[in-house]
Parts: C-alpha cells; sequence; structure tokens
C-alpha cells in the first residue's frame, strides 16, 4: 500500500481492486475451461463416463493399475471411457488456443502435406489372444476410422473392443477386423 500513499483514497481503493481482480480472473477462466471429472474402472471392467468434450486428457491417475490412452482408458463418439482397472481424474482438452510446438497449421509455418495425403486407406487389425493391438496409420487431424467388415467371432463394438485416435487404429478383447481410414489433414 505504501506504493500507492500521494494517490486520493477513492482512487487508490479502485486501483488496488482493479489489480486483485487481474490476480484472480485468470485463475477462475481456467478452473472453469478446464473442468475436471472423476472417471473408474471398478473390478477391471469396462465403464463410460458421459461428457460434453471432444478430447480429454490424464490429469491425475488414482489407480495403482496403468492409465495408458488407447489401451485403459479413451475418448470416442460416446464419451470418455475406462477399462483394466484405470481410475483417474480427467479434464477436457481445450482447442483454439495457441498452437503447439508439433502444430503445423496456419501460424507454425503453415507447412501442408503434399496432393494425395486426404485419402482412404484400408487395414486390418486384428486382436490375436484377446489381447490389445494398435495398427499404426496417421489419420489426420480431421480424419475418422470405421469398421467395414468384421473378421472375428467375438463381437467388435466401437469404445470396447475396438478404436482409434490421430495416430491409427487399435483392436482389444479379440476384435478382428477390417477397417477403413478417411484420412484429412
Amino acid at each position: 500500500m505504501h506504493l500507492l500513499h500521494g494517490i486520493s483514497g477513492g482512487i487508490a481503493a479502485s486501483l488496488v481492486a482493479a489489480l486483485s481482480l487481474a490476480a484472480v480472473a485468470p485463475v477462475a477462466r481456467a478452473q472453469q475451461a478446464n473442468r475436471v471429472i472423476r472417471c473408474e474402472s471398478s473390478n477391471g471392467q469396462f465403464n463410460r463416463c458421459m461428457v460434453p468434450w471432444r478430447d480429454a486428457q490424464l490429469v491425475r491417475q488414482e489407480s495403482k493399475g496403468a492409465c495408458i490412452r488407447g489401451q485403459s482408458w479413451g475418448v470416442d463418439r460416446q464419451g470418455l471411457w475406462v477399462d483394466r482397472g484405470c481410475r483417474g481424474q480427467f479434464a477436457e482438452v481445450a482447442y483454439g488456443g495457441r498452437p503447439g510446438p508439433n502444430d503445423h497449421g496456419p501460424g507454425n509455418g503453415g507447412w501442408r502435406p503434399g496432393p494425395g495425403w486426404d485419402r482412404q486407406i484400408q487395414l486390418q487389425c486384428d486382436s490375436n489372444n484377446k489381447r490389445y493391438n494398435f495398427c499404426q496409420v496417421d489419420v489426420g487431424a480431421h480424419g475418422r476410422a470405421r469398421l467395414v467388415k468384421q473378421l472375428s467371432d467375438t463381437r467388435c463394438s466401437e469404445g470396447y473392443s475396438w478404436g482409434w485416435n490421430r495416430a491409427g487404429v487399435w483392436a482389444d478383447h479379440g476384435c478382428r477386423g477390417v477397417f477403413v481410414v478417411d484420412r484429412r489433414w
């Protein structure tokens, strides 16, 4: 307060209030943007937690069992899911902020792949012996994958026994199938 000594009382009080708000406001906005929910896989079973988010990140693992994205937790069109005993706190991943060091869009060099990059790719991905398998293919930021032919007797269910992320398609719990990736930059 001794810095405000020569300023009249009303102006000094307004300045102190404004400085207090400036210090608190960014934290409040950050907390609202990063809502956190708890989601758990009880007894190692698959569980789905409904969230209105397009993507999430694990902010705190609470289980002894590993929480690995694409294996024991993930996000798909139906929401956030956990499996294999994963328990933790998850937060929304907000898009539209500053580009990260690996972003190659406008504002970071404007790099873009050459012609023919946006295309369909067909691949087979199999969970042999009911084990998790990841089949790597660059889906792209705006791409998607879909199951076009189930090859296993075990039912292939998106989010449980198969799924995808930007890096490729995964299969688990005995699902074997033919997938089409609509790769889009």
